[in-house]
């Protein structure tokens, strides 16, 4: 989930990776660090959507047309430099440089920790920072934290997920990689032998807590990789205002009716018909809303389906409403975020978001009307709920305190600081307690908790999704822009996330 505002083996594993890995770290580190330059692209890309709206189709149409000639290049060298090379790359230097990290550490001479008190334990706490809400909650909670455990230092970053692996990697080139990351991914990590396998540090009491669906889907070849941290569901938001001046009496809930609802209000000249999100923050998601409304998805039966039959039709559909002008001009620039701010300002009828929609939006557009309704699907389908979670890791560290670790997560947990986590930032509840309660008097949450246990996620257990994205991240101009067709494209993505996929087993395979 993205920000809400703008705004195994062990020494011979380790030991493999990083003689394998140390002629590119070098240059993988410079390419993470152009990372600092280029966080405000999005934020300059967006305001210049905004401003030149009116014409933003004509122009964005030349501009791909003129600068895509390779199908894979969708914003020029420059952004297929920041796109690919630095994620692709960071998350690769992530990976081999906490193996050499971790291999320094074996050493007798390594150093301890330089900024804490020796007496103290040391919990480095890289969180993502979802809204305006998070750095004041967890500043807090941490201060709380130190206060009940003077023998215990956390040194908290929260950071934006535009720049979140480009923090982490840094900590890693120093030898110092965070001791808990708050991320959307695992499994990578966990294939490379540098996680810590949580059910030696969680205690039994918040094992306990957590939904056992979530916590599964945080478990690989029998370990506790990561543990949930919040979660969302996405669902249909809509201007009730836009859909009642235009004769819409509910919200789409299928493709027929989202086509035709779009166009109703497109002919108002009021406001832009559909929001999509085909950027770097959301093109996973929304490519997964239109494969599973078609009845496809990502894996399925132990491989890859991205180029299944279904999976195509959905890209196509979404492809086809962008064509007929049925969308909101600037999917491959305007982010859910600013999408989100669009809505609350009348320029857009309806888009797809996580329920935190509920609590972010209104606090900024308190004026807007706004309704909620299914992700639409392909006609004869069954309704699709689809959900994510966000968990939390622990890197091997040469300090790491499984003890410290477990005394800060009970602490995190804790009910009521728990609870005002997930009400604050919007977020559906992991944990049965918080969850339990928060239900009883809130009956859309509560169909929100129960939607949980047949929803679809992410693969994230797919040690070769974090690549998978990556690669996705870069298709969207192709396909709009008619470089590549939807097939086509998604032949290239199952293609490569097979290759991934068996490169990884051969470099790590499973004991």
């Amino acid at each position: 989930m993205k920000t809400k505002v703008p705004g195994a083996g062990r020494a011979g594993g380790q030991q493999n990776i990083r003689d394998s890995a140390t002629p590119s770290i070098r240059q993988s580190v410079r390419e993470a660090a152009t990372r600092a330059a280029t966080s405000n692209a999005r934020t300059v890309r967006g305001a210049s959507a905004r401003a030149a709206t009116p014409i933003a189709r004509t122009v964005r149409g030349a501009a791909a047309r003129a600068a895509t000639s390779n199908a894979w290049t969708v914003r020029g060298a420059a952004a297929q430099a920041r796109i690919g090379a630095v994620r692709g790359a960071t998350v690769a230097a992530s990976i081999m440089l906490l193996a050499a990290a971790l291999g320094a550490c074996a050493k007798a001479d390594r150093q301890p920790a330089a900024t804490i008190d020796r007496k103290q334990s040391l919990i480095r706490f890289v969180a993502s920072e979802y809204s305006t809400e998070t750095r004041p909650i967890l500043e807090k909670l941490v201060h709380e934290f130190e206060l009940k455990n003077p023998d215990i230092a956390v040194e908290l970053q929260v950071a934006n997920w535009n720049v979140l692996d480009g923090i982490y990697t840094a900590m890693i080139s120093r030898n110092q990689p965070p001791d808990l990351l708050n991320t959307n991914v695992y499994a990578h990590f966990a294939k490379a032998g540098i996680l810590n396998d949580l059910n030696d540090i969680i205690s039994p009491e918040l094992k306990r807590k957590f939904y056992p669906n979530l916590l599964e889907m945080d478990q690989l070849e029998g370990h506790q990789y990561a543990v949930p941290y919040v979660a969302s569901t996405r669902n249909l938001y809509y201007n009730k205002e836009l859909f009642e001046e235009a004769g819409i009496g509910a919200p789409p809930t299928t493709w027929a009716a989202l086509r035709e609802d779009a166009r109703k209000i497109v002919e108002s000249g009021k406001s832009h018909g559909f929001g999509v999100d085909l950027t770097d923050d959301e093109v996973q998601a929304y490519l997964s809303y239109f494969f599973f409304g078609a009845g496809g998805g990502w894996f399925k039966d132990g491989r890859w389906t991205i180029n299944s039959p279904q999976n195509v039709e959905g890209l196509t559909f979404l492809k086809n409403l962008f064509d007929d002008g049925l969308t909101d001009p600037e999917p491959t620039v305007t982010t859910r975020d600013e999408k989100q701010r669009i809505m609350g300002d009348g320029s857009l009828s309806m888009m797809i978001s996580g329920n935190y929609f509920s609590s972010v939006v209104p606090r900024e557009f308190p004026g807007l009307k706004w309704g909620v309704g299914p992700i639409p699907v392909k006609e004869g389908h069954a309704p699709v709920s689809f959900s994510v979670q966000d968990v939390l890791v622990s890197f091997k560290t040469d300090h790491t305190d499984p003890v410290a670790i477990a005394k800060f997560l009970d602490f995190l947990y804790d009910d009521a600081n728990y609870e005002e986590n997930v009400i604050r930032e919007g977020f559906i509840p992991v944990t049965s307690h918080v969850g339990d309660k928060l239900s009883q008097a809130d009956p859309l949450l509560k169909s929100y908790l129960d939607s949980l246990g047949k929803a679809k996620f992410y693969p994230i257990q797919q040690p070769a999704w974090q690549a998978v994205m990556d690669k996705a991240r870069k298709m969207g101009d192709a396909v709009l822009y008619d470089h590549l067709s939807p097939q086509a494209a998604l032949d290239q993505l199952q293609q490569f996330a097979v290759t991934r996929t068996n490169e990884l087993a051969s470099k790590h395979p499973a004991p």
